[in-house]
């Protein structure tokens, strides 16, 4: 007995063991890096959330026709989540494991949220463009979170100062009235705690008004648009529910001019089917749109004009597709500066990777020579800045196309960083987390 006691330990160690070494092992031994891509082709978000992932996809053909990164190919596979935060999970969970695995880009507020306690066990880092917790750009608590370029605080601060500066003044914004409208999710929510912040600042008074998922039953919120008549509308939407948020306030006669939409409200899916009508309406732009820039030219002729396009070709260069380009970019160039440190043409593990990302110093030179001239703000990471930007634009709907873009604003520090610091210690504390050493900044 005591012999098969001591085999099936000895068993069980072995065994543990080998699901302790298995990520590393496969990392060492993949030949080329691996990009998890969650997508949502299907289902309400399909418009919005299409020709974000065709960007990435193409993106990464661009890379591999060009040499890979530094000489190493990048293998890809799409995971459909419909936007729903349980198949999200199943997707992250099918894919973690795959050799040479690099990071994961959840394209959700809900499914960040249900990987973020995951991926430290995993050491697997998540890189959340413009979306996601804005608590995480702490990275003193959030190791393995990188909302690159913005968070929803920087988004709302940034509206809120171009409203005020088209009012003339951000004392003007005393006794105004705006409404959020706002997708009823973890996405549409986050905005708020800002907003509320401003309003106490600002002296305006800010109304919350709540629109079920998908958004195509919108009613009875523009009905407590009418009723309240505020002097301007945050549309927090994303999908089917910004266009359907327009007609509606065609149709309640709210002036479009009034209406100013974050930046997953900003694009050519939502305003397309309203067309003229929706002259007038504003959002914020964390990108360029058009075919101009350098990287976009090179896909157009080193991907679409071989037939390896993932998309059609008149999408190339659109709002949305543009930032899926930017995102892969970001996530190449990650895996680039992990391997300056860890080894040049070697497929990097997702904590090598995570390095990566902590350390990024995209200056406006690399970026020109990346091909985003004029395309994006420059982006540098630290341990203790997991965003690296927190500028935006506004653009404008002229009634057939996105223009008349806006200076560069950058969200007001001096609200966001006392914001952020205690958000991210109070998840510390409730996940009891310690803050990060300094010497494991280095790691």
């Amino acid at each position: 007995m005591k012999l098969k006691s001591l085999a099936l330990t000895a068993a069980l160690v072995v065994s543990t063991l080998g699901a302790l070494l298995a990520p590393s092992l496969a990392n060492a031994q993949a030949k080329e890096q691996f990009f998890p891509l969650l997508v949502y082709r299907t289902g309400p978000y399909a418009p919005n959330g299409t020709p974000w992932a065709n960007g990435k996809q193409d993106y990464i053909k661009l890379v591999n026709a060009t040499g890979g990164i530094n000489g190493v190919k990048i293998t890809y596979e799409e995971c459909e989540t419909g936007y729903a935060t349980d198949k999200g999970v199943e997707c992250y969970e099918r894919l973690k494991g795959r050799p040479g695995v690099a990071l994961f880009d959840p394209q959700a507020t809900g499914i960040t949220f249900a990987l973020t306690d995951k991926v430290p066990t995993d050491k697997i880092p998540l890189i959340t463009l413009g979306y996601g917790l804005a608590a995480s750009q702490d990275g003193g608590v959030f190791k393995w979170n990188f909302p690159l370029m913005g968070s929803y605080w920087t988004a709302a601060d940034i509206l809120i100062q171009h409203i005020g500066k088209a009012e003339g003044g951000m004392d003007k914004l005393k006794g105004k009235k705006i409404a959020l409208v706002y997708h009823d999710s973890p996405f549409g929510k986050e905005p708020i705690p800002l907003l509320q912040e401003r309003a106490k600042q600002n002296g305006f008074e800010l109304s919350l008004i709540p629109v079920t998922a998908p958004g195509v039953e919108q009613k009875s919120a523009w009905l407590q648009v009418r009723q309240q008549r505020p002097d301007f509308v945050l549309l927090w939407g994303w999908g089917v529910m910004n266009s359907t948020a327009l007609k509606e306030a065609v149709a309640t006669g709210y002036p479009r001019e009034k209406m100013y939409g974050v930046w997953w409200a900003g694009a050519e899916p939502d305003v397309k089917d309203v067309g003229a009508n929706a002259k007038g309406y504003h959002a914020l732009a964390l990108n360029t749109s058009g075919t101009q820039p350098k990287v976009i030219q090179d896909i157009l002729k080193q991907v679409h004009d071989k037939g390896q396009g993932t998309g059609p070709k008149d999408e190339v260069g659109s709002v949305l597709y543009t930032r899926g380009v930017i995102i892969q970019m970001l996530t190449v160039e990650a895996v680039k500066r992990a391997q300056e440190r860890f080894g040049k043409g070697k497929v990097m593990t997702g904590e090598q990777v995570r390095w990566g990302m902590e350390n990024l110093a995209l200056d406006q030179k690399k970026l020109d020579a990346l091909g985003f001239s004029g395309v994006m703000r420059p982006v540098s990471t630290s341990c203790q800045d997991h965003m690296g930007s927190t500028w935006a634009r506004v653009h404008t709907w002229d009634g057939a196309k996105w223009g008349d873009m806006s200076d560069w604003y950058q969200a007001d520090d001096q609200i966001i960083k006392p914001m952020v610091k205690s958000a991210a210690d109070k998840y510390a504390g409730e996940k009891k987390l310690t803050r990060r050493e300094a010497a494991d900044c280095q790691s």
